[in-house]
């Protein structure tokens, strides 16, 4: 029977650890927190959004570079998998807007104390408040398996406060950098940099981005739907993205803007980057402007007329900016200050100043480079008996449920090839 220890008890750690128990092995699982799943417990606002009913390509993309390394772990463990997983547990799940999977409790909480009660029904060993300290791997000498061309040194164990735990296998489930109250500090990138592997500098990902404009804390509150918002770095346009997004105090957030700030993230070169957002994305240009040409025939006020174009939260402001008085009537309006309305309703320029900290984000970008891990079973490369999961890997998805569920993947995937050192 394989000694398994799982560093890390959320979404990832514990599906690991409960299925290498499934398949034989005697687990022990280390979480430095008081509780397991404290990341999960607040996911998707506290309602859990645990997966999406994209399909495989759909997941495969919304990874970008990184995708095609996801393709056999999403095959092995897919979204389906673990919606019955979940029902089998005695957590019903529900379909909403854009194929998200929540609970039907509309409680994250619900699937961490399931998963929980699985593992304690499996007799994994749960120990709360501990921390590992570093892995424990045997020194000079050099294994050729099958799962890879060149592993030196292999797992024996892993250093906790107060001595040496031994393991035929260890895996790695410890999480990134943000949200670091809920235990996610990094460790793991260490851990891993100490035994050999290259780690991509991390990076908050999915973050709400700050502007350079100062009026932007007058919408803060607003929200905007079917809007269109565009990134663009050094005048090039590198991402966009239709649906919905939010003005904050310092900038903006909502779901497109969240999916362009993985962009941003990876960007080498952040010094002139652009928000551009279409408010009218159903309208040519042409179309828009005979729009304009009709309506301007009348002697309506202009910041009276802005209703009919704008929330109203944002009319002072999409006037102020326009450099147009308020007062003046549409019929007055000049071919030059027309243009400019309409380049403002197709792209409502914003400069980027940064995204939101660690703190703020909801995934990280960068880790353990996929390089360096076998797709097929999560395995190290440098490292015999060593294995990966979540986010502790150089993995990050767009919003909609694709990271949780690659942190369930890769976790039932490790744990499966865990349990077979």
């Amino acid at each position: 029977m394989a000694r398994v220890v799982v560093i890390g008890g959320g979404a990832g750690g514990m599906l690991a650890a409960g299925h290498a128990a499934e398949s034989g092995a005697k687990v022990v699982l280390l979480e430095r927190n008081s509780i397991l799943g404290k990341k999960l417990r607040i996911t998707g606002k506290g309602r859990g959004n645990v997966t999406n009913t994209a399909a495989i390509e759909e997941f495969v993309a919304a990874f970008g570079p990184t995708g095609k390394f996801l393709y056999g772990a999403f095959s092995r463990f897919s979204n389906d998998d673990l919606i019955s997983l979940l029902d089998r547990l005695g957590v019903p799940t529900k379909i909403e807007r854009g194929g998200r999977v929540f609970p039907r409790s509309d409680r994250a909480a619900d699937v961490a104390d399931a998963l929980e009660r699985w593992l304690r029904d499996l007799k994994v060993d749960i120990r709360l408040g501990t921390t590992a300290k570093s892995l424990a791997v045997e020194a000079n000498i050099e294994h050729r398996t099958s799962n890879a061309e060149h592993q030196t040194g292999g797992i024996v164990g892993v250093s906790v406060f107060g001595g040496t735990m031994s393991a035929d296998a260890v895996i790695l489930a410890t999480g990134g950098i943000t949200y670091p109250a809920t235990g996610s500090t990094g460790d793991g990138y260490r851990m891993a940099a100490e035994v050999g592997h290259t780690i991509i500098p991390p990076m908050p990902s999915l973050a709400a981005l700050d502007v350079a404009e100062g009026y932007v804390e007058r919408l803060e509150g607003l929200s905007l739907r079917n809007v269109e918002a565009s990134l663009h770095a050094n005048g090039k346009r590198v991402g966009r993205e239709l649906g919905e997004m939010l003005f904050t105090s310092t900038g903006v957030s909502g779901p497109i803007i969240l999916t362009l700030s993985k962009l941003y993230a990876r960007l080498e070169d952040k010094s002139n980057v652009e928000l551009r957002i279409n408010l009218k994305p159903g309208l040519t240009r042409e179309k828009l402007e005979a729009r304009l040409l009709t309506d301007f025939t009348r002697t309506t006020q202009y910041m009276n007329y802005l209703p009919e174009l704008l929330p109203r939260k944002m009319i002072p402001v999409f006037a102020e900016v326009s450099r147009i008085s308020g007062d003046v009537t549409l019929n007055k309006i000049t071919a030059v200050q027309r243009q400019r309305i309409i380049d403002m309703l197709l792209g409502y320029r914003f400069t980027i100043t940064g995204a939101r900290p660690v703190e703020e984000a909801i995934v990280t970008a960068g880790g353990v480079t996929t390089k360096e891990i076998d797709p097929r079973t999560m395995e190290s490369k440098l490292v015999k008996g060593l294995f990966l999961s979540g986010e502790v890997i150089d993995i990050d998805g767009t919003t909609g449920g694709f990271n949780l569920q690659a942190a369930f993947s890769t976790g039932w995937i490790a744990g499966e090839n865990a349990a077979e050192t």
